[in-house]
């Protein structure tokens, strides 16, 4: 056996001492009375002696310091190592991780998720960089996560001008500040870019020992890009540009070794990134160390202890102890009976184990020990508890009912549940839920006012006052298609009237023409055959003439029955043909104009950019840049 604390032992010599001034003083009585007369005037009972008070008393001390002293026994040995992987992190910061298609937009979300892996790896060396067409640094490799987390949250990427995502530039300056690593590993939070081959960004990574992870962060639906300096939206060649999740970067982190996960509103992304970067990289063992497992013994004591002070605060006699112990046993059975059963003595070793449970995030196990406890003894801090397992889960319908659960009078432990409750709500991010979320932060202010519990408040009722807007914006545009398909069909159906009409009225002409021209022959035959008598000769002469006739009315009669869109079409066709030839020539002249402009752009473009570039303030530091750099260079405005 062993103390935990044996500094506490040091109190023996102390309690003896005094105890031995008590034990061997006499009583005022003494000094003025003989022990034989005493005795004579001292009344006979059955209770205990000052003597053997203080005898217990001193007992019931000594325990005390033992059970203090902490006396245990040795139990299984376990050896624990510390093991930690450098981590560096690159966020882009490109304007297309403006989009607003995740909430409230791309870069916000991107930072958030930094924040979360920081506090999920307190045990990591873990670095921040920003990258768009260069790379910045913002945190060198550290242990220091609160001073990272810090630097993270004041980021702000209002300085940077630069345009495009250089993907083999980030990956030059992580090679240059991982150098010293033998096992490089890089974790990218990006929309992808827009490139569509990341074959040469792959060739290096693998040259450098790049071990590449992505975490994805934006939807597969086109949204466009706010554009936070002049307001409005980006636009690339006078049209908006509509910016998505490109999902071709999933092939530089798999063929690299890595992993690719798309971000999502909870922590799983976070967890599964984290299960996958220990999955697949080499942890270095900082420090090993031999931890041995005490069985604690201290409650012996202390119960015995508690038995003696019973004993010598005991003064009952003979005749009392015949009639006053069956009374009270029967009470202490009655009340055994009524009472609820409360916690062990031993109940804190099974809070202990769900405790490391939690650390440990084994929070099915944890929280099925806090769920058994909370049970049996209704205790509202172990509801809590539980449901901060279960909120870990991301089971979180289970864990609103558990949180429900927590009442009393403590307020800060009913504040605290009524936030995550509101927390719980807002990961379900439906209106329904949102609202719901809003009801439980405005209780907990109610009972304290917090900062972090205002921002969550301010937060959801932002995001649900956006998802009323969109849905109002959804179904006026749902409206607006509605109603110009019902014009269009009404344009459509009078269209097809009018061509009708206009048939109908060519098929008339053209029947009064047909009838016409047949009266016409009619009477020429007629009087050819009057004359056939007079002008034999010229019989022939006229039939050839009339067969031409025929031939130009049939000609005639053709081009009549054509639509007048047929004839337009031909017009049309002819003039086309006329005019391609000057089409041609104004298409080059204008192709070169829009190059000289371009090139004129360009220059002056980096020309301002070297100029704000000098002047930007804050926190990032530009990284040296990789040779021949404007080869890969994005001229886009995102």
């Amino acid at each position: 056996m062993i103390f935990l604390h044996p500094q506490f032992l040091w109190l023996l010599p102390i309690i003896f001492l005094l105890f031995y001034f008590i034990l061997t003083q006499k009583e005022q009585q003494a000094h003025f009375f003989s022990e034989a007369v005493l005795k004579k005037l001292y009344v006979s009972g059955n209770s205990l002696s000052i003597k053997a008070r203080n005898v217990l008393f001193l007992a019931m001390m000594v325990l005390v310091v033992f059970a203090l002293s902490g006396p245990a026994i040795e139990g299984a040995k376990v050896n624990v190592e510390a093991k930690s992987a450098d981590i560096m992190i690159a966020l882009d910061i490109s304007d297309s991780m403006l989009a607003e298609d995740v909430y409230p937009n791309r870069l916000a979300l991107a930072k958030q998720k930094i924040l979360n892996l920081l506090e999920q790896s307190p045990q990591e060396r873990i670095g921040v960089m920003a990258f768009a067409k260069n790379a910045y640094l913002v945190s060198p490799l550290s242990f220091d996560h609160a001073s990272v987390a810090f630097l993270v949250k004041q980021l702000n990427t209002d300085s940077i001008t630069e345009k495009g995502t250089d993907f083999k530039q980030l990956l030059f300056s992580a090679a240059n500040l991982l150098q010293k690593n033998e096992k490089k590993n890089l974790l990218i939070l990006s929309d992808g870019g827009d490139a569509s081959d990341f074959s040469e960004v792959i060739a290096y990574a693998k040259a450098q020992g790049i071990k590449v992870f992505v975490l994805g962060i934006g939807k597969n639906k086109g949204v466009p890009i706010v554009d936070v300096r002049h307001g409005g939206y980006v636009k690339y060649n006078g049209n908006i540009i509509l910016t998505r999740l490109n999902e071709n970067i999933a092939t530089l982190a798999l063929q690299s070794g890595g992993s690719y996960i798309e971000a999502v509103a909870s922590n799983d992304d976070v967890d599964a990134m984290l299960q996958e970067m220990h999955a697949k990289t080499e942890r270095k063992t900082l420090k090993e160390e031999q931890i041995v497992q005490y069985i604690p013994l201290f409650y012996y004591p202390l119960g015995l202890a508690m038995v003696l002070f019973i004993i010598a605060t005991s003064s009952m006699s003979k005749r009392q102890e015949v009639s006053v112990p069956p009374v009270v046993l029967l009470t202490v059975l009655l009340l055994a009976t009524t009472l609820p059963t409360y916690a062990g003595i031993l109940d804190f070793k099974r809070l202990d184990e769900a405790k490391r449970s939690y650390e440990a995030k084994e929070y099915a196990r944890s929280y099925q020990l806090y769920e058994e406890y909370a049970k049996q003894t209704d205790d509202a801090e172990a509801y809590y508890n539980a449901a901060n397992a279960l909120y870990k889960e991301g089971k979180y319908e289970q864990a609103q009912k558990m949180y429900q659960k927590v009442t009393g009078t403590e307020m800060t432990l009913r504040h605290n549940a009524l936030h995550n409750l509101g927390n719980s709500y807002a990961k379900e991010g439906t209106p329904q839920a949102l609202k719901k979320a809003i009801e439980s932060y405005e209780k907990a202010l109610k009972l304290r006012d917090d900062v972090q519990t205002r921002e969550n408040l301010e937060r959801v009722k932002e995001a649900l006052k956006k998802m009323q807007q969109a849905n109002q914006q959804n179904q006026q545009n749902q409206q607006n298609q509605q109603n110009q398909q019902n014009q269009q069909n009404q344009q459509n159906q009078q269209n097809q009237q009018n061509q009708q009409n206009q048939q109908n009225q060519q098929n008339q002409q053209n029947q009064q023409q047909n009838d016409h021209e047949s009266q016409n022959r009619q009477k020429s035959h007629k009087a050819d055959q009057n004359n056939s008598k007079q002008a034999p000769k010229s019989q022939q002469h006229d039939a050839h003439q009339e067969e031409r006739s025929e031939q130009r009315s049939e000609t005639t009669k053709q081009h009549e029955e054509q639509s007048p869109q047929e004839r337009d079409a031909q017009a049309s066709q002819k003039s086309n043909n006329e005019d391609s030839d000057n089409s041609k020539v104004r298409q080059a002249a204008k192709a070169t104009a829009t190059q000289n402009d371009k090139i004129m752009s360009r220059l002056e473009e980096e020309k301002w950019l070297k100029e704000l570039n000098k002047n930007r303030t804050g926190h990032l530091y530009q990284l040296q840049k990789l040779e021949n750099s404007d080869e890969t260079y994005n001229d886009k405005p995102w």
